[in-house]
């Protein structure tokens, strides 16, 4: 780090901060963000300066900079990340920056299907009778195949949705789990599909 400038050092601590925080790299906008500036270039020097020094590693895409040493051994040692997602689009999950609010950090062994996890952030007091409060957070998999009974994440009529996964007279539909509701059943007039699976429920205080 002697050989370092103080913008230089500046730089690579952001880039770490935002590894430890994110699980990948920020983009140029990002750095430009982070440090208030307006051009690439002055950027771009301190980051060919990092590379040409041996402290990063980067290609030419977007989040091209290799996870840094520090990084990858913190990550990789007993805390695994799960993606928080503010929303699903209609083909599914999407682990992309469009969707994902944040990266949760659980200990490894938390969660089984860490691969093919995502969570999201309870809304409303549909599914109160079921132990879910608005504020909640859910881990669902989208790999897992839906039961009827389950829990799921699903897509019903363009709208996302968490309910109980429900099969009667041949029909699959959704019902909600809370008392006061005179009508928990929500049959869709076109379309359901569900999104994922919920396994697991986390709440702060």
């Amino acid at each position: 780090m002697d050989n370092l400038t103080d913008k230089q050092k500046a730089v690579l601590k952001f880039i770490e901060k935002y590894q430890m925080k994110n699980g990948r790299s920020p983009t140029l906008r990002e750095l430009r963000e982070g440090f208030n500036v307006s051009s690439d270039n002055s950027i771009l020097k301190h980051l060919k300066a990092l590379e040409a020094k041996g402290f990063i590693e980067k290609d030419e895409t977007a989040r091209g900079i290799a996870l840094l040493d520090s990084v990858r051994d913190k990550l990789t040692s007993n805390i695994i990340k799960i993606p928080l997602l503010g929303m699903i689009p209609a083909g599914g999950p999407v682990l992309s920056e469009e969707y994902v609010d944040d990266w949760v950090g659980f200990e490894k062994g938390f969660v089984e299907d860490l691969g093919n996890s995502f969570m999201l952030r309870v809304t409303g007091e549909s599914m109160i009778d079921a132990g879910i409060y608005e504020g909640d957070l859910v881990i669902a998999s989208f790999k897992a195949e839906p039961r009827v009974g389950d829990i799921v994440v699903a897509l019903i009529d363009g709208g996302n949705t968490l309910k109980r996964f429900v099969k009667e007279g041949g029909r699959a539909f959704l019902r909600a789990e809370n008392s006061t509701y005179s009508n928990p059943d929500i049959v869709p007039i076109e379309e359901l599909t569900i999104q994922g699976v919920v396994k697991g429920l986390v709440r702060t205080y």
